[in-house]
């Protein structure tokens, strides 16, 4: 019996493009380093931003837009949008508001039945959207002004204040000695949660390949429609806790609260690198986007710049983002990939048997 080494020729293609390039020639990569970029100039050049109040506020201002940016990450991925968080966000609060105040109801008691009031509403359109079959655009256009109008049907023409003095500090008091506000670590904890459904799960495999093609997604065993349910049933809820949050915060609801945040959550969202088609993002890329909202908007502030030069700035950075989105690939492909490398292994008995087998 002879033994005969069997060679076996291994051809595999390494990285197409180096690390570096891999690393830095994404959006979510150019989204940070405009941030880094923008935060070191801001403290350099902008009177007071260096102050121990900056971040403070900062973190307290953008937590609701944060919340609400999470899951919103997972519903633009999958192709569709929800621009009615922010009428779920100033439903909530109403709630929470008439319930502690007036019924005299606990802040947690209330809170948990906002954010339950909150999942039923995003579930709302998301059956809509997910088993009838209307443009998400369509049916949270409609819910806006629907949750809107519950939320003034609840508070009508007066200003809902009063909560206890316990409850309304929780929220701002900073953690330890930082400046950093409580309500960062729910944000974190949210982050890091949705960071692994949509990153390290099958689930959020299934966010993406719905965003590249429902059919596609649907053949390949993704249960499409109970996917969409769920990510505005989320949304839904998330915008309820931070719509309790902001009452907490303010101490007072009104018939406008929360108005406008759906246009920065989706500024945010579409700035961090995520596609308006669909089957693209990272969160990490979110997260990055609306910091650089936050710092942008505090550093003009405290330069004296009006809120009309600062909606402009903001205007031109969301849709630079999405004409670079167009070109990144194209700047890529003039990039030189490395050739394919060849690895000859030769295969070495590791027993017996299998000496046996290639002497055969």
């Amino acid at each position: 019996m002879s033994a005969v080494t069997a060679a076996e020729t291994r051809t595999y293609p390494a990285y197409s493009r180096s690390l570096l390039a891999r690393l830095l020639l994404n959006r979510e990569a150019a989204v940070i380093l405009g941030l880094v970029a923008v935060y070191l100039y801001a403290l350099a050049n902008v009177p007071f931003f260096d102050g121990p109040l900056t971040m403070y506020n900062l973190s307290k201002e953008y937590a609701p837009i944060l919340l609400m940016a999470l899951p919103m990450t997972l519903i633009i991925i999958t192709g569709e949008i929800d621009l009615s968080v922010a009428s779920t966000l100033g439903a909530s609060a109403a709630i929470t508001g008439v319930l502690v105040v007036e019924h005299d109801l606990s802040v947690p008691v209330a809170a948990l039945v906002a954010i339950g009031v909150g999942a039923l509403l995003g579930a709302l359109n998301g059956f809509f959207v997910a088993y009838v079959g209307l443009p998400s655009l369509a049916v949270t256009i409609g819910s806006l002004a629907l949750y809107r109008g519950l939320a003034e049907g609840l508070i009508q023409d007066k200003r809902i204040a009063g909560f206890p003095e316990s409850w309304q500090d929780w929220p701002t008091e900073r953690i330890g000695a930082s400046q950093y506000p409580n309500i960062v670590i729910p944000i974190a904890v949210l982050a890091v949660l949705f960071a692994l459904l949509l990153h390290f799960t099958s689930f959020g495999r299934g966010v993406f390949e719905i965003g590249l093609s429902d059919e596609a997604a649907h053949f390949s065993g993704v249960n499409v429609a109970r996917t969409k349910l769920i990510l505005f049933t989320l949304s839904g809820a998330v915008a309820a806790l931070a719509g309790v949050y902001v009452a907490l915060k303010a101490n007072s609801v009104a018939t406008d609260t929360g108005n406008g945040f759906e246009l920065k959550v989706i500024a945010g969202v579409l700035l961090g690198g995520v596609s308006i088609f669909g089957g693209r993002g990272a969160l990490h890329g979110v997260v990055a986007g609306v910091l650089l909202i936050a710092v942008l908007n505090s550093a003009l502030q405290l330069d004296g710049q009006g809120s009309e030069v600062i909606q402009i700035i903001i205007g031109l950075l969301l849709v630079g983002s999405v004409i670079a989105s167009n070109f990144l690939p194209r700047i890529r492909a003039l990039i030189p990939r490395r050739a394919a490398v060849a690895a000859t292994a030769p295969q070495t008995p590791v027993n017996g048997d299998q000496t046996r087998k290639a002497s055969q």
